[in-house]
């Protein structure tokens, strides 16, 4: 037992020493910014800024509207009654923490329960805004006890209160009573009423969500319901002034949009994952300083071409475009332009490069890479270019589903999408044609035969590894997917694409490069999680045929040649309602969409005509001064010349083509195995997805 008891003591000993040590630190560290108060109200509202990646500023976000601290005299009794019932119905009776509402947390946090009553009071709030970092820890929380004690010996109730009063979050970049104000009521704090101060205390467990202007407001009524109900309770109002006030009429201010002019969509989209990382008060609070990813030139230059572009095409029915620039090496994003004018009333705030849109043909890639790895096709695999109709489902498991031929026969009859009969964009058929010439081409049904092979779930498969996430359920789609029936964002597609310039290799789309906060502090720095994801033989193979110029001029003519070696691929949906293009060099990857936002159709606007100039503009500005780079074959790719079948006819003008080792055919030959005859339909399907 000796040894128990020893044991104890130097455990009781250590605690002891620990205990202490951290007390006289937390004093002496942050002690003397408890004076003088406009101090700890100061260390508020620095707001969140965004600079380019040549630390070019160019965004703000929550920049302090007013700074304007007010006395405690100004702020209404029923404003200050309001928060105190809401935050701390025993501010004025407590040494400055509460050591019932710190047990009842720790036990509710140890069942999961939620609280109802905050177990910081009013005196720790302040202290944890100004000085302490918002993480919830118990050494942080002890820290905030010692502050917050330290605060109530050095100031009265009502100073403390009012300092509350002037630096509390209430969301929407307001930070104080006053702010809170005019931002919701376009009033001063003087001039609050009970509704409207009941309702202000009611966001501030949450002011991102509970915001009285974009967030949730049935919640917020229930929120204030319970505030003024907790009024009643501690006798600050009686019965009578809650249902006065419960049925008064909240008008909220409009607000005119203040956001800067360079490049919103990006910022906000920057502003919104900061906001799921830290939370919204938190990056505010912080005074955040964000070296992102763009380059300020290449985003201006990026709005004007789309701007430019997309007006010369208002004749043909086209409203809007966007546009996404990375490095695919990285997969930073060096511009993105989210809509041609973000001002337009209608369409302007919708950032399509982050809106899923079926990207026709764009697609394709994606199905094909994936045969390519499951050695179902090489380049020089040949593939029937004629009328075809194929069943829209796996013909063995339907027909092993039914009692009798007839039976399923019967059901096939009933589904009119049972069979699919694609065509191409301009309804010609080729015959025989290789899978270099069928995707250089864009030709339809080939491409169906591929994914046919396929399967839509290997389909779907290789877009997850690609890194699109708006494809789920296998059930959702048919063989018209390869032809772009799916809804994929730009910018995930556009990073797809730059894992076949990366040999394989994908990042993640990032924005932000380094975070540091206005102590100076290094909150984040980006560095890239690169993972292979396609074997680099097959990624180079993609990329051989789509910057093929030769065998793409059959139908393209040279629409989409630049200066310099380019790989790209055109999209366009059915009626014409999207037009895309996305293309790559090893150094640079673009990807550019046209269309309208709420599927209104264009006039005969092509991924071609709508969105490849945009496409060539912005790669050849982006690419002005650079080396050349070529699609250099990687170690296992094999070049050799066919035979049996003459490829010059139905393939590449060379008659040459690339070959993953090993799936060459013998003796340089090349086998040529028919599709199987499709089954019949009495009514199949004649849709058309073009190019």
């Amino acid at each position: 037992m000796r040894w128990l008891r020893h044991d104890l003591l130097a455990a009781f000993f250590g605690i002891t020493i620990f205990v202490c040590s951290v007390t006289i630190f937390t004093y002496l560290h942050f002690a003397s910014e408890l004076a003088p108060k406009e101090t700890l109200i100061n260390h508020n509202d620095t707001g969140l800024k965004l600079f380019d990646t040549k630390n070019r500023p160019f965004f703000t976000f929550y920049d302090a509207k007013l700074k304007k601290q007010i006395l405690l005299s100004d702020i209404p009794k029923v404003t200050q009654l309001a928060i105190i019932a809401a935050e701390d119905k025993n501010f004025y009776s407590h040494p400055g923490f509460s050591p019932l509402s710190i047990a009842r947390a720790f036990f509710d946090n140890l069942q999961g329960k939620n609280l109802s009553y905050g177990a910081s009071t009013i005196t720790q709030q302040l202290v944890k805004n100004s000085l302490l970092n918002p993480r919830k820890e118990i050494l942080r929380k002890y820290q905030e006890i010692i502050l917050a004690q330290e605060l109530e010996r050095r100031y009265s109730k009502n100073q403390i209160l009012e300092m509350y009063l002037n630096s509390v979050y209430f969301g929407e970049g307001s930070f104080g009573i006053e702010e809170a104000a005019n931002t919701y009521f376009d009033k001063q704090a003087s001039d609050l009423n009970l509704a409207q101060s009941a309702a202000l205390a009611s966001i501030l467990p949450a002011p991102s969500r509970l915001s009285l202007l974009n967030g949730n407001l049935n919640e917020v009524k229930n929120r204030q319901r319970i505030v003024l109900e907790r009024m009643v309770e501690q006798k600050f109002i009686t019965v009578q002034q809650k249902d006065e006030a419960l049925e008064e009429n909240l008008e909220i201010k409009l607000h005119q949009n203040d956001l800067n002019n360079t490049a919103p969509h990006f910022a906000i989209m920057v502003r919104d994952e900061l906001i799921r990382q830290y939370g919204e008060e938190v990056i505010a609070r912080a005074g955040f300083k964000v070296k992102t990813t763009i380059d300020l030139d290449w985003q201006k230059y990026a709005e004007n071409a789309v701007a430019k572009h997309v007006e010369t095409l208002r004749v043909n029915r086209a409203s809007n475009g966007a546009a996404v620039v990375l490095d695919p090496k990285t997969a930073e994003i060096k511009a993105m332009v989210g809509s041609k004018d973000w001002n337009n009333d209608i369409f302007g705030k919708v950032n399509i490069a982050l809106s899923p849109r079926p990207p026709g043909s764009a697609f394709k890639p994606i199905v094909y890479i994936k045969a390519f790895e499951d050695s179902l096709i090489t380049p020089a695999t040949v593939l029937k270019d004629e009328p075809t109709t194929f069943a829209n489902f796996d013909e063995d498991k339907f027909f092993a589903s039914f009692p009798t031929r007839t039976a399923a026969l019967a059901s096939l009859a009933k589904d009119p999408n049972a069979f699919y009969k694609p065509v191409d964009f301009d309804r010609k058929f080729r015959g025989p044609v290789s899978v270099r010439r069928a995707l250089a081409n864009s030709l339809n049904i080939p491409s169906v035969a591929v994914l046919k092979k396929l399967g839509i779930e290997k389909a779907l498969d290789s877009a997850k590894n690609l890194g699109i996430t708006t494809l789920r359920n296998p059930a959702d789609y048919g063989l018209s997917l390869v032809l772009g029936a799916g809804e994929v964002k730009l910018l995930e597609l556009t990073n797809a694409y730059a894992v076949f310039a990366n040999n394989g290799y994908r990042n993640n789309p990032t924005a932000v490069l380094e975070i540091i906060n206005k102590r100076g502090d290094l909150i984040y720095r980006y560095e890239p999680d690169t993972r292979q994801v396609v074997n680099e033989k097959y990624a180079f193979l993609i990329s051989s045929i789509l910057s093929d110029n030769k065998t793409r001029a059959e139908v393209f003519g040279n629409t989409l040649n630049i200066s310099r070696p380019a790989a790209v691929k055109t999209g366009t949906t059915e009626d014409f309602k999207d037009a895309w293009t996305i293309g790559y060099t090893p150094g640079l990857v673009v990807g550019v969409w046209v269309g309208n936002n709420y599927n209104e159709p264009m006039d005969g606007i092509a991924g071609s005509l709508g969105a490849a100039p945009i496409w060539k503009d912005l790669m050849e500005e982006f690419t002005k001064g650079t080396p050349q780079e070529e699609f250099k074959p990687p170690e296992g790719i094999i070049k050799i010349g066919p035979c049996g079948v003459d490829l010059t006819k139905v393939a590449t003008p060379s008659a040459t083509e690339y070959y993953v080792k090993s799936t060459e055919p013998e003796k340089g030959c090349i086998p040529v195995k028919p599709n199987p005859s499709p089954r019949p339909s009495p009514s199949a399907s004649q849709k058309n997805i073009p190019l």
